[in-house]
């Protein structure tokens, strides 16, 4: 997953729907509150979408 590191640190757990991505990589589209979910094959894609998501937090 791609993010803002300003925002969210590499490295965080990111649940989306249920699903946990980590956060490994930066993107020139990908500022503030936008991220980017890799996905291995173009028919998994889902466009863009407006979700909730939940950080893990350490503790």
């Amino acid at each position: 997953m791609a993010v803002d590191p300003k925002i969210i640190p590499y490295g965080s757990e990111i649940m989306i729907d249920g699903q946990i991505y980590v956060a490994e990589d930066c993107g020139g589209a990908v500022k503030n509150n936008v991220i980017d979910v890799w996905v291995e094959h173009q028919s998994n894609s889902f466009g863009v979408k407006y979700k909730e998501i939940y950080i893990k937090r350490e503790k």
